[in-house]
């Protein structure tokens, strides 16, 4: 069981990601005919050249359309989470030692930010404040989004987030031949230096084959949430933060690890009790039976161990001595404490960003943040005395790697008066 949901991931085969290849190539060679083409073909909107960049007037008249109370808690969402990546900043730094050396950085950020926005049923508001507030923070002077040409239309949100965030460079472009378009730029959409945000299986293709002519945040696989709980976990609770966390898709994975037989049992019930009330009722129902389970432990070091195999995009931990508990935990995204944290919150306004590691990727890599687009310049000054006392050193080690030149481009300043 445990195989098969640590195997979950962004199933990037070799068919797509040929077909994926050709859609990018298609961009790169015919510019803004091939992201109509794919529009008419995918979206089935028909768009003329003009009409890929959405106007600041629509975007502004969308967004009117919003209730009160979502443009409310996305006021809310934006301020939380600005003040919690303010704390992130790094500042440029220099050091003298005392031989007369000055090493150092210079923190600076990225000109230009791609923001991919899904369309249908993923185009969340939500996502565009977690992906933009970082980069703002950072200080990118252009940060330009893209979504399939509907999105807007069908979710208000979205532009409402656009508005508030004050991001006017817009573009209805969706699919592969966004994140193309991006990368190599088009006539209408300028290229950027990376891109960021969530997507469907040909978005992920699309963007593992332009890295290197762009940075990408990361190759993001199927949400999930791992639950640690005690005898003292409500039922009900830890039911509906596995039932939030199904919700999002077929491949989603809601996992709880317990130590307590009678709560496997209460959730379980309260599990099928909660679901039938639920409008994604059937959505949900498949993400538990490909990739839900109870797992019932000895004691909370195995719960442990099995946390830190699955390293898990988001835990949750309800359970006594919580915070000894979470300095076991090695490998998580991001780690909810108490039964009054559910994941949510982190979703939409706690502060950190929700971009955060997937399929087992919290052992190598960490949430999307403002250093994700900020680029350190490493600095160095020598002075003549230091670099006569160590010009042979320099030169030793270049020696020992056959390359003369380097030797030489020391020594000869050894020479010169």
């Amino acid at each position: 069981m445990l195989g098969r949901i640590r195997g979950r991931s962004a199933a990037l085969d070799d068919r797509l990601m040929s077909e994926v290849a050709s859609i990018v190539r298609d961009v790169r060679i015919r510019g803004d005919a091939a992201l109509i083409d794919y529009g008419a073909r995918f979206d089935e909107c028909v768009l003329r050249p003009s009409e890929l960049r959405v106007s600041e007037a629509e975007l502004s008249r969308t967004a009117s359309r919003v209730d009160a109370c979502v443009l409310d808690a996305l006021r809310d969402a934006i301020r939380r989470v600005r003040a919690f990546h303010e704390l992130e900043l790094r500042q440029s730094w220099e050091m003298e030692m005392k031989s007369g050396v000055h090493i150092g950085q210079r923190i600076t950020p990225i000109e230009r930010a791609g923001l991919y926005v899904p369309g249908g049923t993923a185009s969340y508001p939500s996502s565009v404040v977690m992906n933009v507030v970082p980069a703002q923070v950072a200080g990118v002077e252009r940060i330009a989004v893209t979504t399939p040409p509907r999105t807007l239309h069908h979710n208000p949100a979205v532009a409402a987030a656009l508005v508030e965030l004050g991001v006017t460079e817009v573009y209805a472009v969706g699919g592969a031949q966004a994140i193309a378009a991006f990368a190599y730029g088009t006539e209408t959409v300028p290229r950027v230096d990376k891109i960021t945000g969530p997507g469907n299986r040909y978005v992920a293709a699309a963007k593992k084959l332009v890295f290197g002519a762009v940075g990408i945040d990361s190759i993001a696989g199927p949400s999930e949430v791992v639950i640690i709980a005690d005898d003292t976990a409500r039922p009900s609770f830890v039911a509906s933060d596995l039932l939030a966390q199904a919700e999002h898709s077929e491949d989603a994975s809601a996992i709880l690890v317990t130590t307590s037989q009678k709560l496997a049992l209460e959730v379980a019930g309260e599990v099928a009790a909660q679901m039938r009330r639920l409008s994604r009722a059937s959505v949900i129902e498949k993400s538990l039976v490909q990739y839900g389970a109870i797992i019932v432990v000895d004691d909370i070091d195995e719960a442990c161990s099995v946390v830190n195999e699955l390293a898990p995009e988001h835990l949750e931990i309800m359970a006594r001595n919580e915070e000894d508990l979470a300095s076991r935990i090695r490998h998580a995204g991001a780690i909810f404490f108490g039964e009054y944290t559910p994941e949510a919150v982190g979703d939409y306004l706690a502060g950190p960003s929700h971009v955060l590691p997937t399929s087992g990727a919290a052992r190598f890599s960490s949430g999307l943040g403002v250093h994700d687009f900020l680029k350190r310049t490493n600095t160095v000054k020598f002075s003549a005395d230091e670099l006569r006392r160590t010009a042979p050193l320099i030169a030793a080690l270049a020696g020992a790697e056959g390359l003369d030149a380097h030797a030489r481009s020391a020594l000869i300043r050894l020479e010169e008066k």
